[in-house]
């Protein structure tokens, strides 16, 4: 008997002791490197926000951030892959004004729910669209812009980061408000469609003012509005496309940070602190707005409220302007 208590005892001890060990490694988060999905090419708006923040999130969560680009479709497929990527805190994404609520209403079958599909973690902000062209380009002007349009239907190319973004729609909104025709070039992100509008493959761009303000300072860029309601600190001198003729007028981007659908409240509470506290670093929001980004760090209620508005705002646009993918 006294052989049978002790087994038993024993076997119970190790239970304990193994049960234990479970509760500790579930808490131990994170306990491995972190995969931060960028839904677009290397080079553009979101990835570049994506290596900021992950340089400091990395050592902030005691681990390793890597960023992993999975450009195509205005950002569906890399959200696509996130959507169904395990819910244990280990993949996040880098979502956008397009993959987390444009596409929604613009695309006919969607892979994934923008809201359902996720669980937001924090705004890292919002930035205009700049319309740029090649710095050798007649154009000086917004007008200019839409009487060469208007003189010469769909003569001129509009480059975009790809088909659903808020630079695609800021330049169908462009076309709508304006009535200039003009030809859809849509890329794989900021970075393609830059190098389209420098070697000359399109006449203008719609793109962020991140990736678009060091070229334009640079020399190689000429910039001709913003498409914000008000001018941007990063381009003082450049007027709103509202200011230039096309009164009511305005579009403005958003970057944000998701992780799939049902990640432990945890594990989410502790990246929303962590990234907020980022995107507030005084270093962090001096650099974000001399490039035309305004920081926000709103946390996941906040940004789970603000999408569900920003996928209703857009719905209604896309389906007053009749806007279709190409």
């Amino acid at each position: 008997m006294a052989i049978g208590h002790t087994i038993g005892a024993l076997i119970c001890a190790a239970a304990l002791v193994s049960g234990t060990n479970t509760v500790f490694a579930q808490d131990k988060w994170p306990s491995k490197p972190i995969t931060y999905v960028v839904p677009f090419a290397a080079g553009g708006t979101t990835d570049i926000l994506g290596r900021l923040i992950g340089q400091r999130l990395g050592p902030a969560l005691g681990t390793t951030v890597i960023i992993d680009n999975k450009p195509g479709a205005g950002g569906n497929i890399g959200s696509d892959f996130v959507s169904k990527a395990a819910p244990d805190g280990y993949t996040i994404l880098g979502g956008t004004i397009s993959s987390h609520a444009i596409n929604i209403s613009l695309y006919p079958k969607m892979p994934y729910d923008p809201v359902k599909s996720f669980m937001p973690i924090t705004l890292i902000g919002t930035l205009p669209n700049v319309l740029v062209v090649n710095a050798t380009s007649p154009f000086r002007t917004v007008q200019d812009v839409i009487a060469a349009a208007k003189a010469k239907p769909e003569s001129i190319s509009f480059g975009s980061s790809g088909n659903g973004t808020s630079q695609h729609l800021s330049g169908e909104l462009f076309k709508s408000m304006s009535g200039a025709s003009m030809l859809h070039v849509p890329y794989k992100g900021s970075a393609p469609a830059m190098q389209g509008l420098l070697g000359e493959q399109v006449t203008l761009v719609f793109e962020n003012a991140l990736a678009a303000i060091p070229l334009v300072k640079s020399g190689k860029l000429r910039a001709l509005a913003v498409t914000s309601a008000t001018r941007d600190p990063g381009l003082p001198e450049v007027p709103t496309i509202a200011e230039s003729g096309l009164p009511g007028y305005e579009i403005v981007s958003w970057q944000a940070i998701f992780a799939p659908a049902g990640t432990p409240q945890a594990i989410i509470t502790r990246l929303e602190s962590e990234i907020g506290k980022i995107v507030q670093e005084p270093e962090m929001k001096a650099r974000l707005l001399a490039v035309g980004v305004n920081p926000s760090g709103a946390g996941a209620a906040e940004l789970g409220s603000f999408q569900k508005a920003e996928v209703a705002k857009w719905g209604k646009l896309i389906k007053d302007a009749n806007i279709k993918p190409e």
